[in-house]
């Protein structure tokens, strides 16, 4: 044999057992990821493309948002709540002042409730619109995300009408909401892009009131979710991308305390506004969607049929609202600010106004938990007064913080790209989850 075919043979051996001898690599995924949804930081153990094992790090957006509102009075504290979860802003501040009013023993009035029933439902429809396009995107899909934006920003006209803002909105009160809706809806103005006949078309549904472009909107918005299903669900490289992806069976779920979607995608029917209701969810005719393989596929059926629900409670909202006009928060000057009419002619209105927005009001001592269906599952707030006027201790309860904890039990043995996916389905916020 010659020297160069025993050389090559020696290479050949010595390299057999250099495999046999590589170890487990780990991989950095994130922060930067733009699939990483935020701020996450994965350290995964990977052989090969195979997950071994997960290691999720948080805490890079970690803002002590807790603390804060135990430094401040009660209702400085409410703006805190919708930079939490930034996709479900109003559902925050509702779990939020329902605490509040718990302590305090107050209720707000019939028409509040049913103000808060429809914007909570309006946030979902926007949080599950951006977990649907972004998360299509993350598998290569771009088109569904441009569509969702589409509906978007007419619900976030919505929430700019009613609080002036279009995604920070600290809405809702202790005692009720900031205000009534309005009678009128931004319009579209006049552009090179818009003009004529197209420029009365955008606004043709603009021309009554909020009320009257919901109640359009809810006609419409069936088709829209058509479109979407039509370029996703039955979409071949969407299935092979998360039919069988990510299975949570119902045990590991209620394990890892799963809520929202999570749980009801492995089939358990559990959703606080059937289950514990609160607000107008009681007067509301409309159904929970579960799945049955508990997969990544799964999950997205039900956030569709989810937001079709959605619709169907805010077309409710909607022909309630119109038929029963009323007060929007308690009349209390206690917790409610006096109108402002009163205190252009009543200085002892003015100074009330100052006093209520600068030092706040006592709440009585005790303890409560008031959570609230979220979009991503149940988000909680456990709050304890001594009888100051700021909280002595609050705690959140984050669904997406309970979500990721059980990524290392869902992703092992599955392949890099199906953590994307994983990721996508679990609908992370990282303002919720770092808090």
């Amino acid at each position: 044999m010659s020297d160069i075919a025993q050389a090559s043979r020696a290479f050949a051996s010595n390299a057999g057992e250099d495999r046999q001898e590589i170890q487990n690599y780990t991989m950095n995924f994130g922060p930067q990821h733009p699939s990483a949804h935020g701020v996450l930081r994965l350290i995964l153990e990977m052989d090969g493309e195979t997950i071994m094992r997960a290691d999720p790090h948080i805490g890079l957006l970690h803002r002590g948002t807790e603390k804060l509102a135990e430094s401040k009075p009660f209702n400085q504290s409410i703006g805190y709540m919708d930079r939490l979860d930034y996709c479900s802003m109003m559902c925050n501040e509702h779990a939020y002042v329902r605490a509040i009013e718990n302590l305090m023993g107050i209720e707000a009035p019939v028409r509040a409730q049913y103000i808060r029933t429809m914007f909570d439902e309006i946030t979902r429809i926007l949080n599950h619109l951006m977990n649907i396009g972004t998360g299509a995107l993350d598998l290569g899909a771009m088109a569904v995300m441009l569509y969702a934006f589409r509906e978007r920003e007419e619900l976030m006209d919505c929430y700019e009408a009613v609080s002036g803002a279009r995604m920070h909105a600290a809405y809702y009160r202790p005692g009720g909401v900031y205000r009534d809706l309005p009678d009128a809806m931004p319009k579209y103005k006049e552009s090179r892009w818009h003009k004529g006949a197209a420029l009365k078309k955008l606004n043709a549904a603009r021309e009554g009131s909020m009320l009257d472009f919901l109640e359009n909107f809810t006609q419409e918005f069936p088709g829209r979710v058509d479109e979407y299903e039509t370029l996703l669900t039955d979409n071949r490289i969407w299935k092979q991308r998360t039919v069988g992806i990510g299975v949570v069976d119902p045990e590991l779920a209620k394990a890892w305390g799963m809520t929202g979607v999570m749980l009801r995608g492995s089939g358990i029917e559990w959703d606080l506004r059937k289950k514990r209701p609160y607000a107008a969810y009681a007067d509301m005719d409309f159904d929970i969607p579960v799945g049955v393989q508990g997969d990544c596929y799964d999950r997205y059926l039900c956030r569709v049929a989810e937001m079709r629900q959605s619709n169907r409670i805010i077309a409710q909202c909607v022909k309630w609202l119109k038929a029963n006009p009323g007060p929007v928060i308690v009349d209390n000057f206690k917790v409610a600010p006096p109108k402002r009419t009163a205190m252009k002619d009543d200085m002892e209105a003015l100074i009330h106004h100052f006093k209520l927005f600068s030092e706040g009001y006592s709440v009585p001592a005790g303890e409560t938990y008031a959570a609230v269906e979220a979009p991503k599952g149940e988000f909680g707030c456990y709050l304890i007064s001594d009888g100051a006027n700021k909280p002595f201790r609050v705690h959140l309860r984050a669904p997406g913080f309970a979500h990721l904890s059980s990524i290392d039990s869902c992703v092992r043995g599955h392949m890099l790209a199906d953590v994307v996916a994983m990721i996508g389905t679990y609908d992370l916020v990282f303002g919720e989850v770092d808090r």
